[in-house]
């Protein structure tokens, strides 16, 4: 299991956004629970001095991509971007330093997979460099893939066969619990353990995490098989669980 660090941009600027209340609706902001003017670099290089590599940035919604490139500059191919990634821009962050490029709404609409546009942006990066989110909400007794920044549920639902087909077109996945994410809530265990028995391939797990013991409990319920990112939580996003301890504590399980 690893620590994969991220870097959450919106309207240029490094922010922690409880991801459930992004909107498109004019007027109506998102809760933020951190902002900052340091660029999007010092924290990129914090990861490079770290050799925290795959994480991601993740753009949300317009008005991001000079700070995404200059957070690519400072770690190249230590990062993973995504955020309204499709055929026509990937390679631009491919370019910039981008390990690998994350896609969601591109091929998720109107609750199916578009397979086509899958091949395509596949053809376009090849599967080594793809990542495809399947962040998630609860709805009963199963888990429905999101898209358009978490605001739409799709009706897909994260099961054994959606995550076969998609990883024969991918290198990993990405997974917000979006009912959690953002709030420090703890960990969504249940979904922690559901990507550790379907996913064939590297999952990447976030949302809720609070602290080491937090972490002890993906590593658990993942069986050292699911990664995990935290946001809000550290201490550089204005949380509490100090960065250095969570470094410290991913030296420990290599």
């Amino acid at each position: 299991m690893r620590f994969r660090p991220c870097i959450d941009l919106h309207n240029g600027k490094v922010k922690q956004i409880v991801g459930s209340t992004l909107s498109d609706a004019a007027g109506i902001a998102p809760v933020t629970n951190f902002e900052t003017d340091s660029p999007s670099s010092f924290f990129a290089e914090l990861y490079r001095k770290d050799g925290l590599n795959g994480g991601h940035v993740i753009m949300l919604g317009p008005g991001n991509g000079a700070a995404t490139e200059e957070a690519l500059r400072a770690f190249p191919q230590g990062l993973q971007v995504g955020g309204g990634i499709r055929p026509e821009n990937a390679g631009r962050y491919l370019d910039a330093g981008a390990s690998h490029v994350i896609v969601t709404s591109y091929i998720f609409s109107k609750g199916v997979v578009i397979w086509e546009n899958l091949e395509r942006i596949e053809k376009r990066v090849g599967k080594k460099r793809l990542v495809v989110d399947v962040s998630c909400r609860k709805q009963g007794d199963v888990y429905i893939i999101t898209s358009d920044r978490w605001q739409t549920l799709t009706g897909i639902e994260v099961n054994r066969k959606t995550l076969d087909r998609l990883a024969g077109h991918c290198d990993e996945f990405l997974v917000h619990a979006v009912d959690v994410e953002g709030k420090q809530q703890g960990v969504d265990t249940v979904l922690v353990e559901l990507l550790a028995d379907i996913s064939t391939i590297p999952v990447t797990y976030a949302g809720g995490i609070r602290s080491i013991d937090d972490m002890e409990s993906v590593r658990r319920a993942g069986k050292g098989r699911v990664d995990a990112t935290i946001g809000s939580a550290l201490d550089i996003f204005g949380g509490t669980l100090k960065y250095k301890d969570v470094v410290e504590w991913q030296k420990r399980q290599t």
